[in-house]
């Protein structure tokens, strides 16, 4: 498998000949659905989808599917089930048959103060390789390889964010979701998150924006 990051929490992961990408906000290019198959989405907030370009993109391509969260799928009840709802514990297949598997764990997105209601949040396990949270520190109950970790967010601490690669425990923490930090605020943060979580067999990563990484 290969992972691109695109930009704050968009990547693009290439296995089995299929290319996915995951959480195409707002702070990603207009063509970041260009060549996609298949569109996993966490959650509505504008900083993992656009609905618009959404839209463009499944009229550009007939045969793109999108999976997320039922309240947000609800949004795109027009367009014939071809934007699916997926729950917590829900396993599907990308590509069909000898695809690429995809578990969905986690149901709400995480608290950013008690008076700003909570949205439906679902994460999602690629391939038994790769863990895209989205906007909660969810906790898969089965073993993560590759951990995409939030790095900063309204909704977060630092020291949760490194307590959450602990409690995970995976082989490799990528840094996501960090448009909401200047670049010596993320300089801070790498810093800070490499010396908390780093661990023998373990390595954070900080992915350059268009760079892929091969995994396994």
């Amino acid at each position: 498998m290969q992972l691109t990051k695109i930009g704050h929490s968009c990547v693009r992961l290439s296995a089995k000949g299929i290319t996915i990408v995951i959480d195409p906000g707002a702070f990603n290019p207009a063509d970041v659905l260009d060549g996609a198959d298949a569109v996993l989405v966490t959650h509505e907030h504008f900083d993992h989808v656009v609905p618009d370009r959404l839209r463009a993109a499944l009229a550009a391509n007939p045969d793109l599917q999108v999976w997320t969260n039922p309240a947000l799928s609800a949004q795109f009840a027009d367009l014939g089930g071809r934007v699916l709802p997926v729950l917590h514990g829900d396993v599907f297949e990308i590509g069909g048959a000898g695809g690429v598997p995809v578990h969905v764990y986690g149901e709400k997105h995480a608290t950013i103060h008690r008076d700003i209601p909570l949205v439906d949040n679902v994460g999602f396990l690629v391939d038994g390789e790769v863990f895209h949270p989205g906007d909660a520190l969810t906790v898969p109950e089965v073993p993560v390889p590759t951990l995409l970790t939030p790095a900063a967010a309204p909704w977060m601490k630092l020291s949760e964010a490194a307590d959450y690669v602990r409690e995970v425990a995976p082989r490799r923490a990528i840094l996501i979701h960090d448009a909401v930090l200047s670049d010596a605020g993320r300089e801070v943060h790498t810093r800070l998150l490499t010396g908390l979580t780093e661990a023998p067999g373990r390595e954070l990563i900080t992915a350059p924006p268009g760079e892929a990484l091969s995994l396994r």
